[in-house]
């Protein structure tokens, strides 16, 4: 982390006869510098979108494959639900040989985890909804893989604390994406198909309709595709953030629907 911007901003609001108030309101303004500086550093900004889009995309696969060896060997299951998220995901004949290269890459004995995640962060930050995504993209995979079983679920959990995504945002977006392998209307009872729904938004069913409207529009707007491309989301994985999108408005449907709300 940058301290730069941050100690000349508070000398220069100390010097200039402010007193601590202009210290600390210098060490502000000089943070904002420092956010900038380490942003252009890891490619957001200099490198723009497409350089983020890269190394998001090397990142997802290699740590997918080190995901897959957690237990010290990589299954067929495994391979074959890497295999599926490459092809949910629409890549091309060219973009599928690179991801095959990187899950290689991630499952060798000498890949190095924790660096992969701290130049993630760095190419994330500023965009804590890719992190999101990225989790989820690991996570679909996981559950199709292993049914994240230990010890993929334990190395999954250091990995978004790394991420700094909390054990209850885990636990939603792991809810959210086992919902997701059944469709909304799919044969089940009515109570299956709305206890889904609540865990899609995060929510309760005894939370009011004005939580679930704000849940509802928190959760479009982490996974708007448009608002993500922009953010440096690869191209390659916009078809995951629709199918989210797509499931959070079913579900939301569905609960407005059942209790009559107005909105």
């Amino acid at each position: 982390m940058r301290y730069t911007g941050k100690l000349a901003g508070g000398l220069l609001g100390f010097v200039l006869g402010f007193g601590p108030v202009g210290a600390v309101l210098g060490a502000l303004i000089g943070h904002q510098f420092d956010v900038q500086a380490e942003r252009r550093e890891a490619g957001g900004h200099a490198g723009g979108a497409a350089a983020v889009a890269e190394r998001f995309f090397r990142a997802t696969f290699r740590v997918m494959g080190c995901l897959a060896k957690a237990d010290g060997h990589v299954s067929a299951q495994e391979i074959a639900a890497a295999r599926a998220v490459m092809g949910q995901l629409g890549l091309t004949g060219e973009q599928v040989h690179a991801a095959i290269e990187h899950f290689t890459a991630g499952k060798q004995p000498g890949f190095d985890l924790v660096g992969q995640i701290s130049e993630l962060n760095r190419v994330c930050l500023g965009r804590p909804h890719l992190k999101r995504v990225f989790l989820e993209l690991q996570i679909r995979a996981a559950l199709a893989g292993n049914d994240l079983d230990e010890p993929v679920r334990a190395l999954l959990t250091q990995i978004a604390a790394r991420l700094g995504i909390s054990a209850f945002e885990f636990a939603h977006i792991e809810a959210a994406l086992r919902a997701q392998a059944r469709p909304f209307g799919a044969p089940a009872t009515h109570g299956e198909d709305l206890e889904r729904a609540y865990r899609v938004l995060g929510v309760a069913a005894a939370d009011s309709d004005r939580d679930i409207i704000k849940a509802y529009r928190r959760q479009l707007s982490r996974h708007h595709p448009d608002k993500l491309k922009a953010n440096g989301l690869p191209d390659s994985m916009l078809e995951h953030a629709k199918q989210r999108t797509q499931q959070i408005i079913e579900a939301y449907e569905l609960i407005r629907e059942r209790r009559r709300m107005q909105t």
